[in-house]
């Protein structure tokens, strides 16, 4: 498989799951500073122009919850998924909901652009990052979480893509201190060999 990444990214989740596989795989930096992403030979990979993308036998995969699902089926020995339908379709209404709401709020403070073109409500987009994130991460710590990982006992596809999500809220200034459950997640992740193993890399 061909693995491209940009370092800060949601690559950072299906990294961490392509370690904790052992998949065998090529990784290729996809520098967004130097607008790497908007080159015609990435652009004919992934024409959205971003990061993670990855190359299978089958063809490219896009988007953060279908790639996390894909390995996992890929290397369904691991056990990164639950065996029921109704734990299954849980692990998916989070990922949806990292992808769909947490991921959306978070880039409005760099990325305002992306629904409008007027600086000062792009401004105002960015000054909201803070008490959105901090609302994601009550929603996930009082709602979503069951702990000690994600979906419980089980460590799943969640788990990478919540320690993404993490560094997101430190970054845009939710105070941590106030979401001990996802406090001690983080540390149980960073303890994690796949972890640290693509740590340098992002």
């Amino acid at each position: 498989m061909e693995f491209y990444y940009s370092p800060k990214s949601a690559a950072y989740a299906v990294h961490i799951l392509l370690e904790e596989v052992d998949a065998i795989y090529n990784l290729h930096l996809i520098d967004l500073k130097n607008s790497n992403q908007k080159e015609k030979s990435y652009l004919r990979i992934n024409p959205k122009a971003r990061v993670p993308s990855l190359v299978t036998k089958d063809g490219v995969l896009t988007e953060t919850p279908a790639i996390l699902t894909y390995i996992a089926q890929l290397y369904s020995s691991k056990h990164f998924l639950p065996k029921t339908v109704f734990g299954f379709a849980k692990v998916q209404a989070f990922n949806t909901y990292l992808a769909s709401t947490v991921h959306v709020a978070h880039a409005h403070k760099h990325r305002g652009y992306r629904w409008t073109d007027d600086e000062k409500s792009q401004k105002f987009m960015s000054k909201k990052v803070r008490e959105n994130m901090s609302d994601c991460a009550e929603m996930i710590e009082n709602h979503f979480f069951i702990g000690p990982w994600v979906m419980g006992k089980q460590y799943t596809i969640c788990d990478p893509y919540l320690a993404l999500v993490y560094r997101w809220f430190g970054d845009d200034g939710v105070n941590l201190e106030r979401f001990p459950k996802l406090k001690i997640h983080n540390t149980n992740m960073n303890l994690r060999p796949a972890v640290q193993r693509v740590a340098a890399f992002h």
